[in-house]
């Protein structure tokens, strides 16, 4: 069993929820084997309050949750990622900065709940599905026998992960 410990950075426009929630889960749920980074493309400088709801649920540190831009991510001296994760359709279409040490890339496509309408029971409930799709996913990622496999393998798995349908619970 290596005793590393992979970074990985969640990616979405506005970093403001999907990629947020992530980061917390692929921490708490990798039990030290994984440290989770999100960041965006053109993040909107607040995170939402309906995912700092959810990422309650992990004993995540919500203090340390803020909207950061992934350039904070692509310069020196910044933490080396082993993945790079996004999380909206916008930020997978985008072009990305070039990352260091060329890390494994894949794209979880989930629909965005904070564009959901409605009453605040509406988008709470929006943001609870999205964040369970993404904790199924990450529960996919954070079981990977990382240590076993080679780089390339490792792609083709977080990759089928991202291409596996999302259901609703």
């Amino acid at each position: 069993m290596t005793d590393k410990t992979f970074n990985v950075l969640f990616l979405c426009t506005g970093n403001s929820a999907r990629s947020i929630m992530a980061e917390a889960l692929v921490t708490t749920m990798g039990h030290g084997r994984f440290q989770g980074f999100s960041a965006g493309s053109k993040p909107g400088g607040k995170v939402n309050p309906f995912a700092i709801e959810q990422v309650k649920k992990t004993d995540y540190p919500i203090d340390t949750l803020r909207s950061k831009s992934w350039d904070e991510f692509a310069v020196s001296g910044a933490p080396h990622m082993d993945f790079i994760i996004t999380v909206c359709d916008n930020a997978a279409g985008e072009v990305c900065p070039i990352w260091p040490g060329h890390p494994a890339t894949a794209h979880w496509g989930f629909e965005d709940p904070a564009a959901v309408e409605g009453s605040d029971d509406d988008k709470r409930e929006a943001f609870e599905k999205i964040f369970k799709q993404i904790m199924a996913r990450m529960n996919a990622f954070v079981s990977l026998p990382l240590n076993m496999l080679e780089k390339h393998a490792i792609q083709q798995e977080i990759k089928k992960i991202g291409d596996t349908p999302v259901t609703s619970a």
